[in-house]
Parts: structure tokens; C-alpha cells; sequence
């Protein structure tokens, strides 16, 4: 099995979490789950908010292996009365769920808009009215800026917010309903703005939902991976387990309350260089350029480079995992668990 090795917590940050009371919404998704293992492993009392849509990426194998660590509530966050009889119990809220698909966004506007926002506004509303102030952590999207990176300049948070899909529009509300409650009702945030995270436990039924799981999925399947045009792209790959050891920092740590982080990768990639390493790593497959689909141009962001200096100077966070090293474990985790990913 490959092992990779996220960015260090210290001590401190450990510490906080043993024995600690934590609810993970979405938690049966890809971020969330891979949070929950972390969490898990940390020591901390997680318990786990999620409606198994079949939709999205909610999938009961992702929580194998530390099952009898983790509480398990199977309701719609949507659902305020439910909610209030369980944030009650935490202090530290990681709030993962959400619709990531693009393509769906524009399909389905109203599905994206109560997934997005409607949920979010229910946990908050819960929250507020419990009593006392947790602390939630907001996933949100690099899809919030839309065509921010023409001129190949790493995007920092003071980018303007311009988003080219229903899914980024609804992502920055969601993400400014968790600021306006800590302003009004002084409940503290923060928000990652992650971009393209890829890692196991991701769902591998759709395309829509996680470009890079696809293009394994096609690989590991011999299939010919299909590449949108010259697939020149340039784009950031943050690893999962990165992914959550932010997220852990910007709980631990005071000063994330009230900010919004970026996460980025040390060397962006276009498409093609990130599929050429895939089919490279799975010895199968082989890449396909196909014209570029009208629909989807509309929606297209181009290039895109995260700043990730923020997050570094405030939370000492720094993607660890290289591209190569994690697609390696990425492959072996879905050949030994191909059976609960690949149903459908």
C-alpha cells in the first residue's frame, strides 16, 4: 500500500484535537471523509453529518477502517430541527458539504442553490440558535474568482470575484452567509478556497464531479483518457490529505477566524502534463484530444495558479504531497478498493 505523508500538525495543534468533540457535515464525501480519517487518527470524538446522496459522493466504504471511531448521522443538513438537536454538542464545525459539479450547476440551478446555499444557511441558523458560538470551517472554491489568471499571475484573495458558472455564484454566497453570521451573531469562520484536490476515497462514477478522478478511472480501465481540446490548461493539484491538514490548522488556529485562505501547489501543470503522469503511473490508458465541447466553453476558467502565501504566513501551511507521489497512492488505493467505487 502507498503511504504518503501530509504537511505536519505540531504538537499544539495535535493536542487540541484528542478527545475533542467534532462534527464533519458531508463527511461521508471525498474532503470530508479524508478529514474524518485524520481526525480520527488524531484521537478527536468525530461525528459524522451526511444524507448519502447518490448524486454526489457520500459512500459508507469511505469511513473503512475507523467506522467504530466515528458517530454516524444519516439526515439532510437542510433540515434545521435535525440540526439543532445535534451542533449543540460542538464547539468546532467543519461544514464540507456541497455540490462541486460545473456542468450541473448550469443543468440544475436550483439543486446547486439549495446544496450551496440552502444547507448552509440552515447550519447557521442552527448554530446561531443554540446558544453559544462554534467555530466552522467553510470549504469553498477557487471557482469563486472565474477567469482570474490570464496573465499566467498566481491568484491571491483580493482577486476580484467574478465567477463563470451558477456553482461559483452559490459557493461565494454560501461562503458570505458563514462571514455575515460571525458579524452579526459572532459565531467565527473561516473559509479555504481549495482547487483541484484529488487523492482516494473521491467518487468514480461521473465525470462531472473531479476532472483528475476521471482521467484515473479511464486510465486504470485502458480506456483512451479524453483531453478537451490541446488540454494547455494550466492548473493547481492539491493532495487530499494537504487538503484536510489545512483545514485542521484553520480550526486549531485563532487567527484564521474571520479570513479566507487559498490553497495552491508548488509547480501548476496544464491538463495534459497531469494526464501524461496518470497514464504514466497506471501503465495503462493513453490520451485522446477531442474538440472542446460548445457548452462547456461558456464555463471554461483557463489558466489558474492559487497564491497560497496567506495561509503559509498565518497557518504555516504548505502543500507537501508531490503530484507524483500522490497519484501513486491515488492508483493503488482504487486497484485494492476498485469494487466500491467503480458500482453504479
Amino acid at each position: 500500500m502507498k503511504v504518503v505523508e501530509p504537511f505536519p500538525l505540531s504538537d499544539a495543534a495535535r493536542s487540541f484535537y484528542v478527545q475533542r468533540p467534532v462534527l464533519v457535515t458531508g463527511g461521508l464525501g471525498f474532503i470530508g471523509s479524508n478529514l474524518v480519517h485524520a481526525l480520527a487518527k488524531i484521537g478527536a470524538r468525530v461525528t459524522v453529518l451526511d444524507n448519502l446522496n447518490p448524486k454526489y459522493g457520500g459512500n459508507q466504504f469511505n469511513l473503512n477502517g475507523v467506522e467504530g471511531q466515528v458517530e454516524l448521522i444519516n439526515a439532510d443538513q437542510g433540515e434545521e430541527k435535525v440540526l439543532q438537536n445535534v451542533v449543540g454538542r460542538f464547539d468546532s464545525i467543519f461544514n464540507m458539504v456541497g455540490q462541486v459539479s460545473h456542468i450541473d450547476s448550469m443543468e440544475d440551478p436550483y439543486a446547486d442553490l439549495y446544496t450551496n446555499v440552502r444547507v448552509h444557511i440552515a447550519l447557521l441558523e442552527a448554530c446561531r440558535k443554540v446558544g453559544h458560538k462554534p467555530k466552522v470551517v467553510f470549504a469553498g472554491t477557487r471557482g469563486q474568482y472565474g477567469r482570474a489568471n490570464g496573465a499566467l499571475k498566481r491568484v491571491n484573495e483580493s482577486a476580484p470575484i467574478a465567477p463563470v458558472d451558477v456553482n461559483g455564484v452559490n459557493k461565494h454566497a454560501g461562503e458570505m452567509y458563514h462571514f455575515l453570521y460571525s458579524h452579526a451573531y459572532g459565531l467565527r469562520s473561516c473559509s479555504l478556497r481549495l482547487t483541484n484536490t484529488y487523492g482516494p476515497r473521491h467518487t468514480m462514477k461521473t465525470s462531472r464531479q473531479g476532472v483528475i478522478a476521471w482521467f484515473v478511472r479511464q486510465a486504470l480501465d485502458g480506456q483512451e483518457v479524453q483531453l478537451f481540446g490541446g488540454g494547455d490548461q494550466l492548473r493547481d493539484c492539491n493532495h487530499v490529505a494537504d487538503v484536510a491538514s489545512a483545514l485542521l490548522l484553520a480550526m486549531f488556529n485563532p487567527a484564521a477566524d474571520g479570513e479566507v485562505f487559498n490553497l495552491g501547489s508548488e509547480e501548476p501543470m496544464s491538463l495534459l502534463r497531469i494526464v501524461e503522469r496518470i497514464v504514466a503511473v497506471a501503465e495503462k490508458g493513453s490520451v485522446k484530444h477531442i474538440p472542446y465541447p460548445e457548452h462547456l466553453k461558456a464555463i471554461e476558467i483557463g489558466d489558474y495558479a492559487g497564491d497560497y502565501s496567506k495561509i503559509q504566513k498565518i497557518l504555516g501551511w504548505l502543500p507537501s504531497i508531490s503530484l507524483d507521489t500522490g497519484l501513486a497512492e491515488m492508483v493503488d488505493y482504487y486497484r485494492r478498493n476498485r469494487d466500491h467505487y467503480w458500482r453504479a
